[in-house]
């Protein structure tokens, strides 16, 4: 039995869905602990593609519990749509779990976070307009609404309408926006209760009693390491704690029962949205990347930046999370490629940097420090064992090893379920070495 978190290692966007939905199967239950619809997991399944954002990929496995935690921020109607859009394609929802203690996003949440964001010009975070952020500081002014909340009728009624009475200020003296209809909410929201309360417990508890029965668990983050609020590249972060600690606060179980953290990270870099970025490609390849990686956001379409792999901000995620596998995903992309590059480090006011900066007027002065790499110039995609692989991917897979210093468990080498080189199972298969330089058990290389 092991319970396993599974982070993002960059800017989110590295594949977290395919990689949940493959340590599923091993799974008994799978648990979302943060975030909310402004993230996005593409699963294809028999050439079917399913875009989740709330719901967690092992709801693909009929076995397998899923369980939206505390931690996260749910949009009722769009929840609902992913409900719709599983039942459709198939998939049963009946052991869809939400829990009671989930925050709720209201229609006064998106208008405030697009009517600030646009407020902020040239400063744009770059947010995705879904009401995170104010959902989530409702939660910290102690002034939100859970979903509890909303099986209670007379509770929604009063809560909405002092709720209301005080966003409308805002929307209307500071944004300049029409006032909202606070019974129009109750009403709405009344309704998407009535439809979700068959899924609604107490989280911590059912995800406790897993734990009691000694099951596998899942704990699946949003986004990724560098967009953390707290350890992220602030202010162009989420409003919540992806890493590996926030499974613990937003799952509502303590740290003791995590036996693994696995990282996950592309081949290459990519991020959405605002901030800075060293290694990012603004040429043919970048362009190139994007288009052979289909870099688009899941859930706001926009085209994803797009660079090399950053090995500085990978060994800070190691730090961060206490990582001690990894799996690297979209290796095809880089197929054709004649040569490839990877940072090692920064040069920041003419010193070499080898760790990541805290401070965000450092980070944006970076310029990168790239070690260049032999391509291999043939497919991957067909690949299911280190054997098959080309010399050169798979040295440049041991390279990734080494500058992290944590091995390699899972390699992606395309968006099918079976495009996948299992290394080893990370719930399943003993903590060891499983990718380094010599393929060793031995200690970890140095960094260089």
């Amino acid at each position: 039995m092991a319970n396993v978190v599974v982070v993002g290692a960059q800017w989110g966007d590295e594949g977290k869905g395919k990689i949940t939905d493959l340590l599923s199967r091993s799974a008994d239950v799978v648990v979302r602990y943060q975030g909310g619809v402004n993230a996005g997991h593409t699963v294809v399944v028999n050439d079917q593609t399913l875009k989740l954002h709330l719901i967690p990929s092992g709801i693909l496995y009929p076995e397998t519990e899923c369980i939206i935690g505390t931690g996260t921020v749910i949009d009722p109607q769009l929840l609902i749509q992913e409900l719709d859009q599983l039942e459709q394609a198939g998939v049963s929802t009946a052991n869809l779990h939400i829990a009671e203690t989930a925050h709720v996003t209201m229609p006064y949440h998106r208008l405030i976070d697009q009517a600030s964001e646009e407020r902020r010009g040239t400063h744009k975070i770059g947010t995705t307009g879904r009401g995170i952020g104010p959902t989530y500081a409702d939660k910290s002014e102690r002034t939100g609404l859970r979903v509890l909340d909303l099986l209670d009728a007379a509770n929604l009624e009063a809560k909405v309408q002092w709720a209301v009475e005080s966003k409308n200020v805002l929307l209307e003296k500071f944004y300049g926006l029409p006032p909202l209809d606070a019974k129009a909410i109750v009403n709405e929201y009344l309704g998407y209760a009535q439809r979700l309360q068959p899924h609604v417990v107490d989280g911590s508890l059912r995800i406790y009693d897993a734990v009691s029965h000694k099951r596998n668990i899942l704990f699946e983050g949003a986004q990724g390491t560098l967009l953390d609020l707290d350890h992220g590249t602030y202010p162009y972060v989420t409003s919540s704690n992806p890493v590996a600690g926030g499974a613990c606060v937003g799952a509502g179980v303590g740290p003791t029962i995590i036996d693994r953290v696995i990282g996950v990270a592309k081949a290459y870099t990519t991020r959405v949205g605002e901030g800075p970025f060293p290694t990012e490609l603004l040429d043919d390849t970048g362009k190139l990347l994007g288009d052979r990686g289909a870099e688009f956001g899941t859930t706001t379409g926009r085209a994803r930046r797009c660079g090399w792999f950053d090995a500085v901000i990978g060994r800070y995620a190691v730090r961060i999370n206490g990582l001690d596998c990894l799996a690297i995903t979209k290796l095809d992309v880089l197929d054709d490629l004649p040569e490839i590059k990877v940072c090692v480090a920064y040069e920041v006011a003419g010193s070499r940097c080898a760790d990541f900066p805290s401070n965000a007027h450092h980070f944006a002065q970076c310029q990168p420090i790239y070690e260049t790499l032999p391509g291999w110039q043939q497919s991957t995609s067909h690949c299911r064992s280190l054997a098959e692989l080309p010399p050169a991917a798979l040295n440049y897979l041991k390279v990734l090893a080494e500058l992290m210093s944590v091995p390699i468990a899972i390699i992606s080498v395309g968006a099918e379920r079976s495009q996948t080189i299992i290394v080893e199972d990370p719930i399943h298969g003993p903590k060891r070495a499983l990718l380094y330089g010599d393929g060793s058990n031995g200690p970890p290389p140095p960094l260089r």
